[in-house]
């Protein structure tokens, strides 16, 4: 138990509001209570609550576990699971019960013991309101029943007398964000109140208990305003909580003297007015005792040796019969078992007997069926590189029919990756991609980016700008363009092989939560909206990539477009934006005194606007797919506001204006179908098809259709995104002025973002230049790495090409056989390169340690060497360098055509996210590879056994490792 006390007042106390008693700055404790299970912090607190009977707090963690914590010194208690594996949502404590439930729950409802109140509410994704009568279920008779309180959502509601109050979400440009104001309703005629304003956005409502008129506001940043609703000339009273994390559950105990806040490292802050001379009790009172669990016998110390009989270990207690304890009338006796096959009784019929031999004729009905044995048919398992010799190399095109006629075609469905003794790289993708063009595994988080990488590759603007930019000095450690210039070489060299965009999902949840965008993470829960995930991550990869390419005033001029003629002075846009951008001038017109004001508009993506509903005496405005498009473009809207000119608060009308010949050469649309009345305009019909393999584009020029029309040909296309290519100008794109080749002096410079690195560590010699590698240059390799994962499920075993205990998400089965349901993550922590001929072979001339800003959870200090603080830039002894830079000089020698040798490079190189050919790897694991028994040998053996010598008698070191191999 880990425990933080602070005497010192919060931040930004501005005043105090009418309560149980006053709260001042010499009142004020914050307390923040870590609560850890053998060293390890708790997932995010997502439910707290106060124990009415005793000094407890309840609090619900993001696991499904609701745990005891009790007095202000936060003594861990008895916990208990809520079931599912999902966060706990709320929790309810009586004088004798707790009762929590997790995600899965609807609604919200309201109950008092000894009966009922007069109205229960129930809240829905849509943000409305809706009152029901609990006696039949159904909305009350009289008065208005539905309220919208918030556009996209409700996120906390409280009740007290006649009124309610509600927090929720709104969308502003495409994205959610929170309500600044807390919403007051009138619950007799469901009419609505002055609301409080709210500027953080509040995140938690609470009532005061026994002040109803008292509402406590937080916000996710922990500031804290204590509101009186019913005078509203009283100044509130706001309190800043000391912490840096996000704020996720909130409760007050039933005196209201203390405040408990749960943020999302696992940490419950306390904030109180009690006089610091009374005794520290959450509810005024010492309560019932508080009950402890029982501790555990530990188990007996068992000294192992070869003649120690099994049975020392014991079983668990029990006192009903095993299912092993079978009866004798369970088994077999018999000297035959199983019993044989009855013979047919058309050949008992005609059976003759010959010196006790019978024979007979085979029917003929029966002809045909002799000595056929019965194979149960072949379940749709995950093939094996290491089963192809086992098993029958059955064609695919045998498997694509099942007799069912409704199920989707075998060859159709979706393929789950599954995970053999020997990883996932064992995995025969070939097996179902026969192709030319390489797939991206979806096992990892984010991995839902891997349709928009698709696109982005097979749009050849896109991806010579992107493969052109890895070959540049970027100096952003976590940069997208650069991933995807990564990830598009990997696809273009792998010609069919599978690959993962492992580093591209990692740094897509850095910057989302740098950015704030947390609805961007995947979290791999299955009520996920990727629909919406996609497009919002589309607009997102996109800005950024037209940021993190712009050069300005440097960037090259892609095409003659009439804004960058040669005879201008004005430099050229970021190279994205010249391909997507959408340079239009926004026509905002006062209706009441028609002036007109123009303000320039820049965008990327395009989102689809579909007609509204028409009513019966309106004309039905066209619904093929470029007219939608063409009013999506233009996008004429309305709003009211104050005209500068008339002075007079009047409607306005707004809508772009760009000329046909501006269109950019790709437009990137956002297909944004959320509803069934949209989807149907997707789906053909006998008129025709709604998406034509070519459209024609119109812009407009002050208000009116250009007459100019260009041609867009439907170039990639997914379920919610769509990119169109401009013909007339596909051809004369002008990529003569990127750079296309990576700098080999990277190679000869030492870099090193360490602090502290010893020079006595250095064990490596940078390349001369006449030392730069050719084609055919041998080079021994290894690398290490750590585990950036931690799972509830852990299965450890040593791998023949990666000798670690690794971590991974495993389910264990009732008959006894384990699954793996998600393989470890891990990071390169540490690579070596040595010189593999000349006369300074075996001398490294890499040896880098890898910085990561990720969370690692295992060193694996055993079998990796990597201890804690060697890649912390401030602690680091080491040479330290970014992964990117790390990743330009792999980079480099595979473009240069030198020979990999090494121990297990396949793995080495999944992780680290390179695909190397065939042809340049010489891998000590195929050559000693015994394929008759599928035994693979690991190095340390080899090194014995080959070499003779002793190798990782410690532990790992990679230049060890790679000079071995070599």
């Amino acid at each position: 138990m880990m425990i933080q006390l602070s005497r010192d007042p919060p931040q930004h106390v501005t005043g105090c509001a009418k309560m149980c008693c006053q709260w001042s700055d010499s009142d004020i404790i914050v307390l923040a209570v870590q609560v850890d299970r053998d060293g390890i912090a708790l997932p995010p607190v997502t439910a707290l609550s106060f124990d009415p009977v005793s000094d407890s707090i309840w609090a619900g963690i993001d696991s499904g576990i609701v745990i005891a914590l009790h007095t202000v010194q936060g003594h861990r208690g008895v916990s208990f699971p809520v079931g599912g594996g999902h966060a706990v949502k709320q929790i309810s404590v009586g004088d004798n019960y707790v009762r929590a439930f997790g995600l899965a729950g609807e609604g919200v409802g309201s109950w008092a013991k000894g009966g009922m109140n007069k109205w229960y509410f129930r809240e829905r994704s849509d943000g409305y309101v809706r009152v029901h009568d609990p006696r039949t279920g159904i909305r009350r008779e009289t008065g208005e029943t539905a309220v919208q309180a918030h556009i996209n959502g409700i996120q906390d509601l409280q009740v007290t007398g006649n009124f309610f109050f509600t927090i929720g979400w709104s969308l502003r440009q495409g994205h959610q964000f929170l309500d600044p104001l807390v919403k007051v309703y009138d619950l007799r005629k469901m009419r609505p109140l002055a609301p409080i304003p709210f500027s953080e956005g509040p995140a938690f409502i609470n009532l005061m208990p026994k002040h109803s008129s008292n509402l406590v506001v937080t916000s996710a940043q922990g500031l804290v305003n204590v509101v009186d609703v019913s005078d509203a000339s009283n100044m509130s009273g706001f309190y800043q909580l000391e912490t840096a994390m996000y704020i996720s559950s909130v409760a007050l105990s039933y005196n209201g003297s203390y405040m408990a806040f749960g943020d999302t490292a696992g940490v419950i802050h306390l904030l109180t007015a009690a006089d610091e001379s009374s005794e520290p009790y959450f509810n005024g009172f010492e309560g019932q005792p508080a009950e402890w669990p029982d501790i555990a016998d530990p188990p007996p110390d068992i000294t192992w040796t070869n003649s120690t009989p099994l049975n020392a270990i014991g079983m668990p207690h029990y006192n009903t019969l095993l299912l092993s304890s079978w009866t004798h009338r369970f088994t077999s006796h018999g000297s035959y078992y199983p019993p044989p096959q009855k013979i047919p009784p058309q050949v008992l019929s005609t059976m003759k007997v010959n010196d006790n031999i019978a024979y007979a004729a085979l029917p003929k009905e029966l002809r045909g069926r002799r000595n056929r044995v019965v194979v149960p048919t072949a379940k749709d398992q995950g093939r094996f590189r290491s089963e192809k010799n086992r098993r029958d190399d059955i064609e695919l095109e045998n498997l694509s029919l099942d007799d069912n006629v409704e199920d989707v075609p075998r060859i159709y469905r979706k393929v789950e990756i599954e995970y053999s003794k020997f990883g996932v790289e064992d995995f025969d993708f070939g097996f179902y991609n026969k192709t030319p063009y390489s797939g991206l595994e979806t096992h990892i988080l984010n991995s839902y980016t891997n349709p928009i990488l698709q696109v982005m590759h097979y749009t050849h603007p896109i991806r010579k700008l992107a493969k052109s930019h890895i070959t540049t000095n970027c100096p952003r450690e976590h940069c997208l363009l650069c991933e995807l210039g990564f990830v598009v070489r990997m696809l273009e060299d792998a010609q069919g092989t599978n690959c993962q965009s492992s580093n591209f999902c990692k740094v897509v949840g850095v910057l989302a939560q740098g950015r704030n965008q947390l609805e961007l993470v995947d979290y791999g829960r299955e009520s996920t909206n990727y629909d919406h995930m996609i497009q919002s991550f589309h607009r997102f990869l996109v800005d950024h990539l037209s940021l993190e390419g712009n050069t300005f005033p440097h960037n090259p001029v892609l095409f003659q477009h009439p804004p960058f003629q040669l005879d201008t002075h004005s430099p050229a846009a970021a190279p994205v934006t010249q391909l997507l951008g959408i340079d239009a001038k926004n026509v905002i017109v006062c209706m009441n005194c028609k002036a007109i004001r123009e303000k320039e508009n820049m965008t990327h993506v395009i989102d689809m606007i579909y007609p509204r509903r028409v009513a019966a005496n309106e004309l039905l405005p066209p619904l093929d797919f470029a007219s939608i498009l063409r009013s999506s473009l233009i996008r004429q809207m309305s709003h009211k506001a104050t005209c500068q000119t008339c002075k007079q608060f009047s409607t306005f009308s707004s809508r772009r204006s760009i000329p046909t010949a501006d269109l950019p050469p790709i437009l990137a649309i956002n297909a944004s179908v959320y509803n069934e009345e949209n989807m149907t305009l997707w789906l053909d019909t006998r008129q025709g098809t709604f998406l034509q393999p070519q459209i024609e584009l119109q812009g407009e020029i002050d208000g009116e259709e250009d007459p100019e029309a260009v041609t867009y040909e439907l170039r990639a296309m997914r379920p919610a995104i769509l990119y169109l290519e401009r013909t007339d100008i596909r051809d004369i794109l002008d990529f003569s002025g990127l750079p296309e080749e990576l700098d080999p002096s990277i190679l000869s410079q030492d870099t090193s973002i360490s602090i502290n690195r010893d020079k006595s560590l250095i064990k490596h010699e940078c390349l001369r230049f006449e030392e730069l590698p050719t084609p055919g240059t041998l080079v021994a390799i290894d690398a290490e790495f750590v585990s950036m994962q931690q799972v509830e499920s852990v299965v450890r075993y040593l791998c023949y090409a990666y000798p670690y205990a690794i971590q991974e998400e495993t389910e264990f089965r009732s008959d006894g056989t384990t699954r793996v349901l998600r393989p470890a993550r891990l990071s390169l922590a540490r690579v070596s390169v040595l010189r593999g001929d000349g006369p300074s072979e075996g001398i490294p001339f890499i040896d880098d340690h890898i910085h990561t800003s990720e969370a690692i959870v295992d060193y694996l200090t055993e079998f990796s060497g990597i201890k804690y603080g060697d890649l912390d830039p401030h602690l680091s002894r080491y040479t330290l360098t970014p992964l990117k830079l790390v990743y330009k000089k792999l980079r480099l020698l595979v473009d240069r055509g030198c020979i990999f040798i090494g121990h297990g490079l396949s793995k080495d190189f999944r992780i680290i996210n390179i695909y190397v050919p065939p042809d340049q790897v010489i891998d000590t694991v195929d050559l000693y590879f015994i394929r008759n028994r599928q035994r693979r040998l690991s190095l340390r053996f080899l090194s014995w056994f080959v070499l003779g010598e002793n190798i990782q008698t410690d532990t790992h070191d990679s230049i060890e490792d790679a000079r071995s191999a070599l």
